[in-house]
């Protein structure tokens, strides 16, 4: 399990990106690069990194299903994974 901070560092960034996403692309599409430069680093979303839903683990993310391959294990192994199944041949 991550850092209690490191997730909630990663959850501030998702909300910053979200609250300045309209203003980025409009300041984009209009070529305003020196106002843009003035936005707050954190609304840039190549700043936000994967990480997993429950644990925070940044490794090992699953596109697909938004959690690590640990818990992605766990929960198909118990069932919790609707029409995921374990490979046999």
């Amino acid at each position: 399990m991550a850092k209690k901070s490191i997730i909630a560092r990663e959850r501030k960034r998702e909300k910053m990106v979200a609250k300045y996403a309209e203003l980025r692309k409009r300041l984009k599409e209009e070529g305003r690069w020196d106002e843009l430069d003035k936005l707050p680093r954190n609304a840039n979303p190549i700043r936000l990194h994967n990480r997993c839903k429950l644990t925070g683990r940044p490794k090992g993310y699953m596109r697909q299903f938004g959690i690590c391959r640990v818990k992605f294990r766990d929960m198909a192994l118990d069932g919790k994974l609707p029409g995921v199944t374990k490979a046999s041949w």
